[in-house]
């Protein structure tokens, strides 16, 4: 294997405008499978950034669109590759399951002990020591839970609990647009639940849950976006495959 280019921070984020005041922000140069999809909706009154990537670059310095309003920032969950610049923007929400390790994000709770390694890139970011690699604390503002809203003036965001992944998580969801910002629970790749605190249970009774959702597009937080039908296929791709290993909590069904 070849050495890697160095990639250094004016080049290593990108944005990609989608449809209905959505932008993907990614880092290109972290491989699909660890590369986090960084969300930013526009609204009237303030804009939503939903995850903020590895955190070895500044978000708020490389990539404008995140300063040029007033922005809530939103923590799908605290896994290390979605909370590394959660500590640059002052209004910060998450769910209360996770609060604790957003304000003290170690490593072995964020699973960047596992994962934080020179084998993420395709490309390696200038200045990277994966043994000095630590995320700032980022304690929140405001802590959401199941039937909140996250209001952007013309737009709002309902807050779906979502444990499994990790106990945690939330997915967004506009009702009037079928849009759901979907973070790490369901996303057109390869799901987890074995990592530092998921709970397979969990992610069954939250996939079953999910499952009649009215989505017109899903944004993950990994890997493409894709529409409804793709969705419910993942969904139960999943279910099948856990009730072939006995899952008891499907055994029934």
């Amino acid at each position: 294997m070849g050495t890697l280019p160095i990639i250094d921070a004016a080049n290593w984020y990108e944005a990609i405008r989608m449809s209905d005041g959505v932008t993907l922000i990614h880092e290109p140069w972290i491989k699909p499978f660890f590369r986090c999809n960084i969300w930013h909706v526009r609204g009237r009154d303030r804009d939503l950034l939903f995850d903020t990537g590895l955190g070895h670059f500044s978000l708020r310095r490389h990539v404008p669109l995140v300063t040029e309003r007033k922005l809530v920032c939103v923590a799908s969950h605290t896994h290390f590759d979605h909370i590394g610049c959660h500590h640059e923007f002052p209004d910060r929400c998450v769910h209360a399951a996770e609060a604790e390790i957003l304000a003290d994000p170690r490593n072995e709770w964020t699973v960047a002990d596992r994962y934080a390694t020179d084998a993420m890139f395709d490309g390696m970011p200038q200045g990277w020591d994966a043994t000095r690699y630590r995320i700032h604390p980022a304690p929140a503002d405001r802590l959401l839970g199941e039937g909140d809203f996250v209001d952007l003036g013309d737009r709002a965001f309902e807050v779906i609990h979502t444990p499994g992944h990790s106990p945690g998580g939330i997915a967004l969801y506009e009702r009037k647009t079928g849009i759901l910002l979907s973070g790490d629970i369901v996303y057109d790749g390869p799901l987890i639940d074995d990592v530092y605190h998921s709970a397979v249970d969990d992610y069954v009774e939250t996939l079953l849950r999910m499952r009649e959702l009215d989505v017109a597009v899903v944004h993950g937080g990994h890997f493409p976006s894709f529409g409804k039908v793709r969705y419910r296929q993942l969904i139960d791709e999943y279910l099948a495959q856990k009730r072939q290993a006995g899952c008891h909590l499907l055994q029934a069904r």
